[in-house]
């Protein structure tokens, strides 16, 4: 895996990210290079053999070229014999040379693919393995569509880069050194006429190559944008549904993919103005060479075999010198794909430097004048102290807003207060690793959230070596193996993507049962009954004071029925402690406890006595 980068976003280093993903394939990438330059050195010969052969074709003086091949045809040969021997074995050895040249080009074909490949691979596992280390704060600043196009397209489009685009980098600068010198040996004049266009060339491949990143970059977001408007649209399809929102849906759909088709028109048109008036350059150039050559031919100033070879060199130069413009845009949109990537893992990790609980935690609990905010000025915990004896049942209660879900945040180190100390037992918090903390904490969040995948595969992430029989155990806990043996598959059953399969109170009680499968010393349920009935959620608690004797748990509820038989009850209000005690004692002190008593003490009275009053039927 790579180290995560440490940098500014301001500061991104492109160049040493490319060095750490590339660690171990340059080899690949050198044989690449080498076979490159070894198909290149036989093709080049090509022209020459040709030149040769059309030069003793129209009577010229032999050459050298001329002058080995005569070597290999017997002695006894004469006349046109001579002459059909020698373009027979100069035709052998053009097929000989290009086959060998075939051959290095498989080889740079393979070598170049393993090596992208590769690098695209480690890069996905880095990103994926940073992703997953993040702190919470980056995820909630980051849309998950765009983290997906991050992951998916943009690592796709280093992947090509790498495949095809770096090696035709490599091909255009070795065909501009090796064929320079090779045409000035055939005649001077011919290659200054040969390379005018160069410089013009070149120089509109590097003025389109800086024009067309901050494009790209456009293009790029927008269809990170339509991407998050997809995936959160099939996420929330049933809200949209309940909701009659599809028309609503596909405008906004609409305006997201309008957005990117015309960002995608707008780099187009610049694409075709480019390539255009670039082919109208290339085609003048070639056509040049041939008027002029033709005239210098027909004063005998050149031979044809020599126009012949210079018009050859010339369009296997001044294509990919052309190409360097499409070459420019692809490594424009690597450079832009590799910047995005770069972004996420110059991102901090949470640490984990700090130390590794040994031993099992007893449950102990206690926050000391904790302070915390999301935002500047804005404090959602102030001054929050208190302690929580091992083995003992709490709960926290609170209107929304009072900071209940942001101390669990806290226990579970997914934020740091921003002071103050929180200790677990004899350990202070922030002085212990998150992984060690979270081994020894279960906990069943607001959102019951289940993979895609069976049923017993999702109990199984707290304790991925229980057995069947622990995963009964946890589920009868949670009142749910009723419901999983009444299932065609039970166990094996699958759930679907985010459990959409079952309904909300068996995903609740799903996830009770994976908490539980870990046996942790500490509990918490965040608003964990609130999509159960009261005969279940009785059933559940029964089955939580039996089995969890002596282990802490925390409930955050607001039913009475929840929250009343805890051990002691704490109440929230603007992230401090307002009210602690049982629920006898603060049913009869005033403060909101009482008002939340009285409360739903009303509304079931008045839903006894509608049931008393209401009239039999006939």
């Amino acid at each position: 895996m790579l180290p995560a980068q440490q940098s500014s976003p301001r500061t991104l280093r492109l160049w040493p990210l490319f060095l750490k993903t590339s660690k171990g394939f340059r080899g690949q990438l050198l044989i690449a290079l080498t076979s490159m330059v070894a198909c290149f050195i036989f093709l080049f010969t090509v022209p020459m053999i040709t030149r040769s052969m059309l030069d003793q074709l129209s009577g010229e003086p032999p050459d050298t070229y001329s002058r080995w091949i005569s070597i290999l045809i017997p002695a006894d040969f004469d006349g046109d014999a001579v002459l059909y021997a020698s373009l027979g074995i100069s035709a052998l050895l053009i097929v000989m040379v290009t086959a060998v040249a075939g051959g290095f080009i498989f080889l740079r074909g393979r070598a170049i693919a393993a090596a992208a490949e590769g690098m695209a691979r480690r890069l996905r596992d880095t990103l994926m393995d940073h992703l997953n280390h993040l702190p919470m704060g980056f995820h909630q600043r980051f849309d998950t569509g765009d983290l997906i196009q991050r992951c998916t397209s943009d690592i796709e489009t280093f992947r090509v880069f790498i495949s095809g685009q770096i090696i035709e980098i490599g091909r255009a600068v070795l065909m501009l050194i090796i064929v320079t010198p090779i045409l000035l040996s055939l005649d001077v004049k011919m290659t200054v006429i040969a390379m005018i266009t160069m410089p013009v060339l070149l120089i509109s491949a590097v003025l389109f190559f800086g024009r067309v990143k901050t494009m790209f970059q456009k293009v790029d977001e927008a269809e990170a944008a339509l991407t998050t408007v997809l995936q959160e649209n099939l996420t929330g399809i049933r809200v949209v549904r309940a909701f009659a929102r599809q028309d609503f849906e596909r405008q906004k759909f609409g305006d997201a993919n309008a957005r990117f088709r015309d960002e995608n028109q707008r780099l187009f048109r610049f694409l075709g103005a480019y390539y255009g008036a670039s082919d109208i350059v290339c085609l003048f150039q070639v056509g040049l060479i041939l008027i002029i050559g033709a005239q210098w031919v027909l004063a005998n100033e050149m031979t044809v075999g020599t126009l012949f070879a210079f018009i050859t060199y010339e369009s296997m130069i001044i294509w990919p010198i052309r190409h360097m413009g499409r070459v420019l845009t692809d490594s424009g949109k690597a450079v832009v794909a590799l910047r995005r990537l770069a972004e996420v893992l110059s991102e901090p990790v949470e640490s984990s430097t700090e130390a590794t609980l040994t031993q099992p935690l007893t449950g102990g609990i206690k926050l000391s004048n904790v302070n915390f905010q999301f935002e500047p000025d804005q404090p959602v915990l102030s001054n929050l102290s208190l302690t929580i004896a091992p083995g003992e049942t709490v709960a926290l209660m609170g209107p929304p807003g009072s900071g209940k879900s942001t101390l669990l945040q806290l226990l579970l180190r997914l934020e740091d207060p921003d002071s103050g100390a929180i200790w677990l037992d004899d350990h202070r918090l922030e002085d212990v690793s998150r992984k060690s903390i979270r081994r020894q904490i279960g906990v069943v969040l607001q959102e019951s959230f289940l993979f895609a995948g069976t049923i017993g595969e999702n109990l199984r992430i707290g304790r991925t070596t229980a057995d069947d029989e622990a995963l009964r155990a946890a589920a009868a806990t949670a009142d749910i193996l009723e419901t999983i043996d009444s299932l065609p598959n039970g166990l094996s059953t699958q759930v679907g993507e985010r459990g959409v399969t079952l309904s909300g109170g068996q995903r609740q009680r799903l996830s009770i049962a994976r908490a539980l499968l870990k046996d942790p010393a500490i509990l918490i349920l965040d608003d964990a009954l609130s999509a159960v009935d009261t005969d279940t959620e009785a059933s559940i608690l029964a089955n939580l004071r039996q089995q969890r004797q002596n282990k802490t748990t925390i409930i955050v509820a607001h039913r009475l029925s929840t929250i009343m038989q805890a051990d002691r009850i704490f109440v929230l209000e603007d992230g401090k402690l307002s009210q602690a005690g049982n629920h006898e004692s603060l049913s009869q002190s005033k403060g909101i406890y009482q008002d939340l008593c009285a409360l739903q003490g009303q509304v079931q009275q008045e839903i006894l006595n509608h049931r008393d009053t209401k009239e039999l039927p006939v």
